[in-house]
């Protein structure tokens, strides 16, 4: 299926859903650093891109009974001297199978339209000069939720090539540590693989030894012998597809006991839960599937005291497992989160109180088409495992002294990314090395080259 095909398709089940309603999109636009000229990497909207599929700031698109009109001004004659003539009507009409081209002054012309998501329009529409009458509506989210859940072929392609180049920058990363060199040098040798793709990240990426903050985005540290690297890195395709990774190594090539012990944790509850997703299982069940496993590996550790089920049900597994066990992933790395929980929560599921399970992003039976990270992680986190206070609900079955002893681990978490298909499920992100084994050869290869 070809880009311009997928895109005609998407169409055509959009008006299935919204008969007779048309619907405005807009690309976003660009967004100065300090002045006017010199902007950010400009990246459309998703939801845009899932319709339209042209990647370019200040457009509009008009979609009707399956049709597509762009409302896009060509070129000046100035602005071609310093940013060439770019595509002409033929081309985006072939690529991107627009049915009609409008100049934008015409878009006042266009009523009674719905738009996704309103705040976006506004803005753009504002610094156009022209607002016309517009409405957000539930029905509309609904139905772009509905459709992009379902990845038709062209999207799974897409989200193997992403996967297929995040792959390779992990691989660089782990041939580019050793002792001495600094996250930096880890992270640049990780983009550069991505630069030879053509392909952008996907989002910010973590590149760290100090992997217990779990956003980190710093990358001052040298590395030293006992440090892991967590690192968090996706890509993205040239058309907005996601890659979301995450692996951890050791600096030496070679994991302390401490390190070898919970990464062997956090592996089989990686593994477990893989196992799991299959189509019509519950996201929820496989979460909580992937804390047992991980709660029984803390009880033989000597970390946790107590029965899995009864532990897992109180939450204590979430002081070292915080987050959830993944989302959903698409043209957004956390997709369509710009929507809040209407894309990850089923109707009639809400998010749970609890710490911990409040942070589960996706609430869904799976389904054929779905894709979805399997992310479990340990992490020793001071906020949480210092404080008394936190640790007091927990009294009767965490062992202080015996958690203190895993300090040095910091953080390991292990992540996939998984397409849900008929038989039960495709790993898009395959080839990379996972077990201890697997990661310790990647790395000593490498720091043995270095050190000869």
């Amino acid at each position: 299926m070809t880009i311009s095909q997928a895109l005609r398709l998407r169409r055509s089940l959009l008006a299935e859903r919204l008969p007779n309603r048309p619907v405005l999109l807009f690309s976003g636009r660009e967004r100065a650093r300090n002045y006017p000229g010199n902007s950010y990497p400009f990246r459309a909207s998703s939801h845009f891109l899932y319709f339209a599929g042209w990647n370019h700031p200040g457009l509009t698109v008009l979609l009707e009974g399956g049709r597509a009109v762009l409302f896009y001004d060509f070129p000046e004659s100035e602005d071609v001297v310093w940013h060439g003539s770019g595509l002409s009507e033929q081309e985006l009409k072939a690529r991107f199978a627009f049915d009609e081209i409008r100049p934008s002054s015409r878009l006042s012309e266009v009523q009674g339209a719905t738009s996704l998501p309103l705040a976006e329009a506004a803005e753009q529409l504002e610094v156009m000069g022209r607002v016309p009458d517009l409405t957000e509506d539930r029905e509309l989210a609904e139905a772009v939720v509905f459709l992009r859940l379902d990845h038709d072929a062209c999207a799974q392609q897409q989200l193997r090539q992403a996967g297929r180049a995040t792959v390779q920058a992990h691989r660089a990363g782990m041939a580019a540590t050793r002792r001495g060199a600094t996250e930096w040098q880890v992270r640049a040798a990780m983009d550069f693989e991505l630069i030879q793709h053509g392909m952008p990240h996907s989002y910010q990426p973590i590149v760290t030894r100090d992997g217990q903050v779990l956003h980190n985005n710093a990358h001052e540290n040298t590395l030293i012998d006992g440090d892991m690297i967590l690192a968090d890195f996706g890509a993205e395709t040239l058309e907005g597809w996601a890659a979301d990774v995450t692996r951890c190594w050791p600096v030496s090539g070679r994991f302390s006991q401490r390190q070898r012990e919970i990464y062997q944790v956090v592996l089989k509850a990686q593994q477990e839960a893989i196992k799991a997703v299959k189509p019509w299982a519950e996201f929820r069940h496989i979460h909580l599937l992937a804390a047992r496993v991980l709660t029984e590996g803390l009880i033989d550790l000597g970390l946790l005291v107590g029965k899995p089920d009864d532990l897992v049900e109180r939450g204590a597994h979430a002081l070292f497992f915080v987050h959830g066990l993944g989302h959903l992933l698409g043209l957004d790395v956390h997709d369509m989160e710009d929507l809040g929980d209407l894309a990850g929560y089923a109707e009639g599921r809400h998010r749970s109180p609890q710490f911990g399970l409040c942070y589960l992003r996706l609430d869904r039976t799976l389904k054929p088409g779905m894709a979805v990270t399997i992310e479990p992680g340990f992490y020793w986190i001071d906020r949480l495992l210092d404080d008394p206070e936190v640790l007091k609900p927990f009294a009767d079955c965490v062992r202080p002294d015996v958690i203190q002893a895993y300090r040095e681990v910091k953080g390991i978490r292990i992540e996939d990314d998984l397409l849900v298909t008929e038989q039960g499920h495709e790993n898009l992100t395959p080839g990379l090395p996972t077990t201890l084994e697997e990661v310790e050869r990647a790395v000593t290869g490498a720091v043995t080259a270095s050190r000869s």
